[in-house]
């Protein structure tokens, strides 16, 4: 597959919460930071980092959410919610927007801003099986082109991170699921 010179990388979530010891932390985050490294250059000017913070107030079904998630009902700027190095420098030294939502999903107005209503979409970052599935679902049925890197990504668990790629595979060709060495 081929994507086009004016598709979006959107590096989603790639913050302390989801390293280390959290309880969020994505096993093989490291791994997909590499491959998304390696992806950055290409996308030099149509490159957007999301962030995932909790609501200040919670509501409806997250307040259940966020009583068995404790831990992660601080404010935002919380050092939890950082970028993680080196996509911190990237997006500062770059000036690649950072999108920062209290939702999963991370398509919807502020993002559509930057890339506008019908964009081409490279997803990339964690967790597969929330908030990159989420997004690339949104996307997909709002009518962008989306395609998702697996090794670019991780989820919770392998198994959780395959089940989700197998998931919006089958959303094709709304949604194209490649690897980074091979198909970009």
């Amino acid at each position: 597959m081929t994507v086009p010179d004016d598709a979006w990388l959107v590096v989603v979530d790639m913050q302390e919460v989801f390293t280390g010891e959290s309880p969020w932390a994505a096993p093989r985050y490291a791994h997909a930071g590499m491959a998304i490294e390696h992806l950055l250059p290409r996308f030099t000017g149509r490159t957007v980092f999301t962030r995932f913070v909790a609501p200040e107030h919670p509501e409806g079904a997250w307040v259940p959410y966020y009583r068995d998630w404790p831990f992660a009902l601080v404010p935002d700027e919380d050092p939890v919610y950082a970028l993680t190095e080196p996509f911190a420098t990237a997006a500062a030294d770059r000036g690649d927007p950072v999108v920062t939502e209290p939702t999963f999903g991370k398509w919807g107005t502020s993002l559509q801003a930057v890339v506008g209503d019908h964009p081409h979409l490279v997803l990339t970052g964690v967790s597969t099986d929330c908030c990159v599935l989420s997004t690339a679902l949104a996307a997909a049925d709002a009518g962008a082109t989306v395609t998702v890197v697996a090794d670019a990504c991780a989820g919770a668990s392998d198994e959780d991170h395959d089940r989700a790629l197998a998931a919006m595979r089958l959303y094709a060709p709304l949604i194209t699921v490649v690897d980074s060495q091979a198909d970009l």
